[in-house]
């Protein structure tokens, strides 16, 4: 069965179509446990197999190990095929085993640590690196990586970061764009708001929004999302499943946001589940397709280890949700009201 694909062409520039199950490839670094090359690599297989055209990944995830497994399986596609895309604002320099950053978080990586670095220089050069390691004469889409609270430790921080970055590596994104070296740009980060703040102060072409759109958080309704639509940028939802307990279920031991899920999440969990069971559907095939309802997101990049987490996903993207769910979702005050379902594009 194909995927189905969604059009983007906001700037009348080089178009992309991504397909609405996208690859996130931050499990190809060896995130929380190690896997060989050739279990990357038939992963990657598995998803092209399935239709997979969209590919996302970052110097960040591994260190720079998933853009060179990436490289290995794109070597031989068609370059016009797919749509890539990968980040700015980390460079990678050298360390030892030791010193080397991602101990517990990254395992069997090369030995780097990460320099934020979001000035035109360092944008430049993280591109350079980017197309060596992933071994391709171009990348579709550039993000701007983390600039939020959880990985700069503040608001404050934040701030001073979106202020270098428009001080400096958006000119460096602006050029690429205007001299046709990549199609789009935009930043890839955990919150909404700073999305926001960014398509305030620039042009900004998609966002790669984690984790902030989905069946237990939709306050991107308020102010963002409608700002999205309104200037045409893409939306790529990532995390879709908030860290594993909208595919889980409410497990013991289930995770929400990188940690053990607190009690409140867990029942409101139960509540949906039940909701979903009352229309024979998996919670997980419903927590895929809701955000795909939202006229402005272009792609869902759930993450994936193994084969068998591949073809879950698979299985997700091809699910067919009844509207009675989503009425119902509304009804019991489950999901906002102003959330599009299906009967409202």
């Amino acid at each position: 069965m194909t995927l189905k694909t969604r059009h983007w062409d906001r700037t009348g520039g080089r178009p992309l179509s991504f397909t609405e199950l996208g690859f996130g490839a931050a499990p190809l670094g060896n995130l929380y446990r190690a896997i060989t090359d050739d279990e990357a690599h038939a992963v990657l297989t598995a998803a092209w197999d399935a239709g997979v055209r969209y590919y996302d990944t970052a110097p960040l995830y591994g260190l720079g190990l998933s853009e060179t497994r990436l490289n290995r399986f794109l070597r031989d596609k068609p370059r016009d095929d797919y749509v890539l895309s990968t980040k700015v604002g980390r460079l990678l320099t050298p360390a030892t085993a030791e010193t080397r950053d991602g101990h517990g978080k990254w395992f069997e990586v090369p030995n780097r640590r990460e320099v934020y670095d979001y000035s035109y220089d360092g944008v430049m050069r993280s591109v350079e690196h980017s197309l060596e390691r992933l071994g391709v004469d171009r990348i579709d889409i550039l993000f701007a990586h983390d600039i939020d609270v959880p990985n700069q430790g503040s608001r404050a921080n934040v701030n001073a970061k979106v202020d270098q970055l428009m001080a400096g590596g958006y000119h460096a994104l602006e050029r690429m764009r205007s001299e046709g070296v990549i199609a789009a740009f935009g930043a890839g980060v955990n919150e909404w708001e700073v999305c926001q703040q960014l398509a305030e102060r620039g042009e900004y072409d998609l966002f790669l929004l984690a984790g902030r759109y989905t069946l237990l958080e939709q306050e991107a309704l308020e102010s963002f999302l409608p700002l999205c639509e309104d200037r045409g940028i893409g939306i790529v939802l990532g995390g879709p499943y908030n860290s594993g307990i909208l595919a889980t279920g409410p497990v013991e031991g289930s995770y929400y946001n990188y940690e053990l899920a607190p009690p409140d999440i867990r029942d409101r969990v139960v509540r949906i589940e039940t909701v979903c069971a009352r229309h024979g559907v998996r919670l997980v095939d419903a927590a895929f397709q809701f955000p795909l309802m939202h006229p402005s997101v272009v792609s869902v990049i759930p993450g994936g280890q193994g084969v068998a987490e591949m073809e879950a996903n698979a299985r997700a993207a091809h699910a067919e949700i009844p509207a009675a769910l989503w009425s119902d979702l509304k009804s019991e005050g489950l999901v906002r009201e102003d959330a599009p379902t299906g009967d409202d594009r």
